[in-house]
């Protein structure tokens, strides 16, 4: 699950993507209200959103409420210093999903970050069963036909992006950002790599190749294609 975390603290910063990182997830952080506008208005693809309120360029509320307006419904987690509760009930207002008081517990954020990306997909829980294959983020665990599966961060990272949505065609520059995000260095050839180890590990047809454009897991099992 790719994370857009929008916080101006840099220790917080630091300290919530650290966090973050054992549970799959690949955050790209921004620290300006205005540039976090514009990466939410383009064709960035996130899965939610960690907002802090107060940001310079643009407050978090004002960058919310914008977001709305163009309805992107991406799920959106605040982060305040605010814990009035009519500062809550705008922040709720404004588009807000969840509210998060600072300082907070790491464990919370977590769960309630995972509750986000639930809800947002329809589940009622957090794991994931698609072709045989048994995805659960919480404890970062994958079987296949109930046998354990070992993968690594990225395949993990890739692999649910896929179960999350089956029958979707992702392309390669829109796998990568997902798996990599922003500040990370990319071989050319990396996606093709971990559809390469996802497909030996688990089995043949797991990743159909859509040719000239990318990979989509199906919904049902098919013929494997290279």
């Amino acid at each position: 699950m790719r994370i857009l975390l929008v916080e101006d603290d840099p220790s917080l910063a630091a300290g919530i993507r650290l966090a973050l990182k054992p549970e799959h997830y690949t955050v790209d952080l921004l620290s300006d209200g205005r540039m976090a506008l514009a990466a939410l208005k383009g064709e960035e693809p996130f899965d939610a959103v960690i907002l802090d309120l107060g940001l310079p360029g643009l407050d978090g509320l004002e960058l919310l409420e914008a977001v709305r307006r163009r309805g992107n419904r991406v799920p959106v987690l605040v982060l305040t210093a605010r814990d009035a509760v009519d500062d809550r009930i705008r922040g709720l207002d404004a588009g807000a999903d969840d509210y998060l008081v600072k300082p907070f517990e790491v464990a919370e954020l977590k769960a309630r970050l995972r509750a986000l990306l639930r809800r947002s997909q329809g589940l009622a829980s957090n794991v994931m069963e698609v072709r045989g294959i048994r995805l659960e983020p919480g404890t970062r665990s994958v079987s296949y036909h109930g046998e354990p599966v070992t993968l690594s961060r990225r395949e993990f990272t890739l692999l649910q992006e896929f179960m999350g949505h089956p029958g979707r065609v992702f392309t390669r520059d829109t796998l990568t950002r997902l798996v990599y995000g922003w500040d990370e260095e990319v071989e050319s050839n990396a996606i093709e790599v971990h559809v390469h180890h996802l497909r030996r590990k688990l089995f043949p047809g797991l990743i159909r190749t859509v040719r000239g454009i990318g990979y989509v897991m199906d919904r049902t099992t098919r013929e494997a294609e290279a």
